[in-house]
């Protein structure tokens, strides 16, 4: 996938950029692969999986590029992937961040055209799975999906790199939430198409996903939701385990994936309580990068409400999806 990743980076419109490759393997897995060290400007090899964040924020730093762009391994990016997306953020500087038009591999069902939100903090794929016919305006999303981005260093260096405490998931999402209280906007891109074999590495409804998931939309609410939406916040996870409830006897959704991997559901309630502990545990660390976000944020909690109110989803939907 990797080599395939790259391949379509030498077809890119545009041609001055970098690429630089981070490898998670832990055994130079990437270094390996035939063409890697001639199309890569960098090689970073970990001795152990770091995490997502942790990966990227050793790319970005390497660079020194006025923009940096996210591209998973799991991804093939058409030719004007770059150009669309440069060109988007280059006409208003307030454009911190891109969401290009991210495909389902092979098909023309959308894996995301940039990023929604639920009031328990679980952060979704937009479109996802409807025809990427629909989503073929240009405008302003929430955020970009981690998978594949446009992000602006000035932004970065204001607002600071992802948090690699969450490790896997969500981190996107932080990132994005934290760029919006600081008045940064984010311009989906559809001219910029990506196709992306979801969930191939962790699985669409492993453990290792359900588990990170649902601690990590506990961090990003206790970092970024104003108090009013923190408060609420609970009710809508309970209507968001409802409905997977329902949907796990109808034999649909996310929990029904789950107990089809040969999984039990109840695995699931592990997961809920053992995510709450976690944020007992980490509670100090994360009420302090709270503080820090409000105290340096351009919006006010009531402005940033209504921001996550226009671009909400449903508990229901979330469970489906």
């Amino acid at each position: 996938m990797l080599a395939d990743c790259l391949r379509s980076l030498d077809q890119q419109t545009l041609r001055d950029f970098e690429i630089i490759v981070v490898d998670n393997s832990g055994d130079g897995r990437a270094s390996r692969i035939q063409g890697v060290r001639e199309r890569a400007a960098q090689i970073i090899e970990n001795d152990r999986n770091v995490g997502f964040g942790a990966a990227v924020n050793q790319g970005i730093r390497a660079s020194r590029s006025p923009f940096i762009a996210t591209l998973n391994d799991d991804a093939v990016a058409h030719p004007r992937f770059l150009e669309a997306m440069l060109a988007a953020a280059e006409a208003r500087r307030e454009i911190g961040m891109c969401a290009p038009q991210i495909r389902l591999f092979g098909t023309e069902q959308l894996d995301s055209a940039g990023m929604v939100i639920c009031r328990d903090g679980s952060a979704k794929q937009r479109g996802h799975r409807e025809p990427a016919a629909r989503f073929s305006l240009q405008q302003q999303v929430l955020m970009p999906s981690g998978c594949a981005a446009l992000y602006r260093r000035e932004m970065l260096d204001e607002i600071g790199l992802f948090d690699e405490s969450f490790f896997l998931y969500c981190e996107d999402a932080d990132l994005g939430l934290r760029a919006r209280w600081r008045l940064w906007e984010c311009m989906y891109t559809p001219d910029a198409v990506v196709e992306h074999r979801y969930s191939r590495s962790s699985g669409a409804a492993s453990p290792l996903k359900a588990w990170y998931v649902e601690r990590n939309r506990h961090f990003l609410l206790v970092k970024n939701f104003p108090a009013r939406d923190l408060a609420l916040a609970p009710w809508f996870a309970l209507a968001r385990y409802f409905w997977h409830a329902v949907d796990l006897a109808a034999g649909d959704g996310k929990a029904a994936e789950f107990r089809a991997g040969g999984r039990n559901p109840l695995a699931l309630i592990a997961y809920v309580a053992r995510a709450h502990w976690e944020v007992a545990r980490h509670l100090p660390r994360l009420l302090r990068h709270r503080r820090e976000i409000q105290k340096r944020g351009r919006l006010n909690a009531r402005q940033f409400h209504r921001m996550l109110l226009s671009y909400s989803i449903t508990p229901r939907q979330v469970a489906s999806l």
